[in-house]
């Protein structure tokens, strides 16, 4: 991504790298540009599926109540490794006591940690003594993010952690190849309640979202949509929680922006999960506000495509194009679907007439036919003569007595 590096939040933890923008970016170009998010112009739909859409979400729970029932087990025996979420991917080693069970952590607290993070080879690919995040908003590596909610504050300990829990299988270029396994050296500093969002200023409350949104841009490109969701979902939070105070008209206008954004990042990730209600209604909340924005109408005559819906995807393209004339991905999605939804007409013409029946399926109904289509006016003719003779004899009869 352009703005930011994967592990940023509060302070930072990694120095942002323009090299791998350059280097992804020519491994993905030439396919479709409007799977790409904001500030981002690459194409993301070649990216692997998703390998865990679970990640570490449920087993979490469990090592919470693990911790819970033995707090002290790590501080009594330092050399003890805690496997984390019982699969050996991820484990934890005390290397220095801390104050107690009751200073650990919460969740949606700020903490403020010392970090040092090797590879197996020993070299330093990160270093930052005063990192400052959320904790549970996966706004760091999700191995600091488990681990820290089961330290105490004061604790220095030692975090051994799979690739699939830190950079996975693109890794961090320059610095940290993909698949590579990551040992964290992490010392708890520090861990407050978050500040109220409704005090937040609005340069402050712009900055915790984009924060919030470039995470989510992070997990989307490590093909973990489901986080991506979650990051998008909390900035989203962020932008439409309530204020006390009030906010000039440029931050105002620079809120709305952070939250279109979000959204189109949204249903990008929604798509990808084949969430299509979810993603339509992303997609409307966007042009309830920008009515012209070619992402959100393309991405709305996408899930419309998927949902069967033709009919009203094709002018939602069309009034795509409309804005952008040049942009040969919305000319091909055109046309694919103008020929999908000819050919559905096709199946559902040729439906209703075996469902009606088809006169002229063979030659016996067509001479049945013509005999009817004669036969029927001679009959008609001959009571209609009938009627009429009738008539005139009664009329005879009638004047007869007169």
């Amino acid at each position: 991504m352009s703005s930011g590096s994967p592990g940023r939040a509060g302070s930072g933890t990694e120095p942002p790298s323009p090299e791998p923008a350059v280097t992804c970016a020519a491994q993905l170009d030439g396919a479709e540009d409007f799977e790409v998010l904001e500030e981002d112009e690459d194409d993301l739909s070649e990216l692997p599926p998703l390998e865990d859409v679970g990640r570490a979400r449920g087993p979490l729970r469990e090592d919470a109540q693990s911790s819970e029932q033995g707090p002290g087990e790590a501080a009594e025996d330092p050399q003890e490794w805690l496997d984390v979420l019982g699969s050996g991917l991820l484990k934890k080693k005390t290397l220095v006591p801390g104050q107690g069970v009751e200073s650990r952590p919460r969740k949606g607290q700020e903490v403020t940690v010392r970090l040092r993070a090797t590879l197996e080879d020993g070299n330093v690919v990160e270093e930052n003594p005063s990192l400052t995040f959320t904790l549970g908003d996966c706004d760091v590596l999700q191995a600091l993010d488990l681990c820290v909610q089961l330290m105490e504050k004061g604790e220095t300990a030692l975090i051994m952690s799979d690739a699939k829990y830190c950079y996975g299988a693109q890794g961090r270029s320059p610095d940290i190849p993909p698949n590579a396994a990551l040992t964290l050296e992490v010392e708890l500093l520090e861990a407050q309640d978050a500040p109220d969002l409704e005090l937040l200023s609005g340069k402050e409350k712009i900055g915790l979202a984009n924060r919030k949104r470039e995470r989510g841009n992070f997990y989307y490109q490590q093909a973990d949509y489901v986080l991506a969701i979650n990051s998008y979902d909390i900035a989203l939070k962020v932008i439409s929680s309530s204020s006390k105070v009030d906010f000039t008209p440029d931050e105002e206008a620079e809120l709305l922006d952070v939250k279109v954004k979000c959204l189109n990042n949204l249903a990008a990730s929604q798509l990808k999960l084949d969430h299509y209600e979810a993603a339509l209604k992303s997609c409307n909340l966007v042009l309830e506000h920008q009515p012209g924005n070619i992402k959100a109408l393309f991405r709305k005559g996408k899930v419309l495509a998927q949902q069967g819906e033709y009919r009203e995807a094709i002018p939602i393209l069309k009034a795509a194009l409309k804005l952008e004339p040049s942009n040969k991905t919305i000319h091909a999605e055109l046309s694919k679907l103008v020929k999908k939804h000819a050919d559905q007409k096709t199946v559902e013409t040729e439906m209703y007439r075996k469902m009606l029946g088809n006169p002229s399926a063979s030659s016996a109904p067509v001479k049945c036919k013509d005999k009817l289509t004669w036969s029927i006016p001679w009959k008609w003719l001959f009571g209609a003569t009938a009627i009429a003779l009738g008539g005139v004899a009664l009329s005879v009869v009638i004047a007869a007595r007169n």
